[in-house]
């Protein structure tokens, strides 16, 4: 049997997909990238913006015709979550819908499902955090993600987070380190730390752990040469995170921290507990103790009640801190947050003005900072090879291409840098390295 699966949204989607894909795994599914020669056909959602959701929608009619030929199609991820038993009311070929904490049920749902039922699997009370008894089908085989904690307590009033992930969990930290040894054991270098929130990590174990701590204990297992983590939030990052940063030669000097908006106006009616000034103090700490890191952001423009300057503050934001890149969005109205029940008064040629300015800013600063980069050696992961070409990404988080043979794909090596893009760089590789 084969499986067709689409998936949208955040690395913690991706995450998901690769749980899933070894769920199904063990009732004897192959992934497949054609969706005509696939059995059971599903799309891991995302919710947070309306522009994704809406693209489900469009993506689920086009596959309303494979019905007809025996085909399951499921729907999972937060929109899933979110809609539970209205998105089949509203396309009713869909046969089960699958909320993010409800993965490892997904054998019971295909068994009903199977049964001719329709299967709406949405609790908030289960957890999707990994299990170290079904196997994950992952993407790639030197670059891994680890869930760290899932869920969201911060509901800031734009944000669906924490209605389609639910509240905080932390995962015990002797889970972690055992998957994390396991992947150093298959020949894994780098961990990607997953959370919605990884700086309030520990907050109700038992074990007394914050987040600073689990780095220390993932930083000692051998094998694991680069350590990387997202996302964090600003009211949590602390002085205790940036030093151990600083300290663990392993975790990788790219952080990204979501500013959202550059006026405190705004900021407070986004909830998100920090001011313009505590948030620049921030940056400043970490390029203190790590001058060499490579900040980057997220920002929502046209936020109900935003003017003029409010927008202004947030341009000048991004030019203080200087980003290596941003990802920036139109505000949308999520219905159940705080903010659907405001006025959405910022029209929308304003919000599409404002998004192509701030764009435009960023494109700038962000092509002045790889233009920095000629001349310099970077320690580059290599991941991907074709046409003579190696693919990989420096520590800072750079995408960097060099010629060289496939043999050195999972290599870390130096390559010096020789031509600057704007989101690549190419360059040539120092003969050395652990090749």
């Amino acid at each position: 049997m084969k499986v067709f699966m689409k998936t949208y949204g955040c690395q913690m989607n991706v995450h998901d997909s690769e749980k899933i894909l070894g769920v199904l795994s063990t009732l004897g599914y192959r992934p497949t990238e054609k969706e005509d020669e696939a059995e059971l056909i599903l799309l891991n959602t995302c919710a947070v913006r309306e522009k994704a959701e809406h693209k489900v929608y469009s993506e689920l009619g086009r596959f309303k015709k494979r019905k007809g030929e025996g085909v399951f199609i499921g729907v999972c991820g937060c929109v899933a979550q979110k809609e539970g038993m209205g998105l089949i009311r509203r396309m009713p070929f869909v046969d089960f819908v699958l909320g993010p904490r409800s993965i490892y049920a997904l054998p019971d749902v295909l068994r009903e499902v199977k049964r001719g039922k329709k299967v709406v699997k949405a609790d908030l009370d289960g957890s999707c955090i990994t299990s170290l008894t079904v196997p994950i089908l992952r993407q790639e085989p030197y670059r891994a993600y680890v869930t760290v904690m899932e869920g969201c307590n911060n509901f800031c009033s734009y944000c669906i987070v924490p209605y389609t992930r639910g509240r905080e969990v932390s995962r015990p930290s002797s889970e972690i380190l055992e998957e994390v040894r396991r992947l150093a054991d298959t020949g894994y270098r780098e961990v990607t730390l997953l959370g919605q929130n990884v700086n309030s990590y520990g907050r109700g174990l038992s074990e007394g752990i914050d987040f600073p701590m689990l780095l220390e204990m993932v930083h000692e297992v051998d094998g694991i040469s680069w350590i990387r983590f997202i996302t964090s939030h600003p009211k949590d990052f602390s002085e205790r995170l940036v030093k151990a940063i600083a300290a663990l030669p392993k975790v990788c000097e790219y952080i990204h921290l979501p500013a959202q908006a550059g006026s405190n106006r705004i900021l407070k009616k986004m909830r998100r507990g920090y001011s313009r000034e505590e948030y620049l103090e921030k940056v400043a700490m970490i390029k203190e103790y790590i001058p060499t890191a490579a900040i980057t952001s997220d920002f929502i423009v046209g936020f109900p009640g935003e003017q003029e300057g409010d927008f202004e503050l947030t341009l000048d934001l991004v030019e203080k801190v200087r980003y290596q890149g941003i990802f920036a969005f139109r505000y949308s109205v999520r219905p159940g947050t705080e903010a659907a029940s405001w006025d959405d008064d910022v029209p929308l040629h304003v919000k599409r003005d404002r998004l192509i300015r701030l764009l435009e800013l960023q494109n700038t600063i962000t092509q002045e900072i790889s233009s920095s980069y000629k001349g310099k050696t970077l320690d580059v992961l290599f991941n991907r090879w074709g046409d003579g070409k190696l693919e990989g990404r420096s520590r800072d988080n750079k995408i960097v291409i060099a010629p060289g043979p496939q043999s050195y794909v999972g290599a870390i090596l130096q390559v010096r840098i020789e031509r600057a893009r704007m989101y690549e760089l190419e360059g040539t590789i120092i003969k050395g390295g652990d090749a």
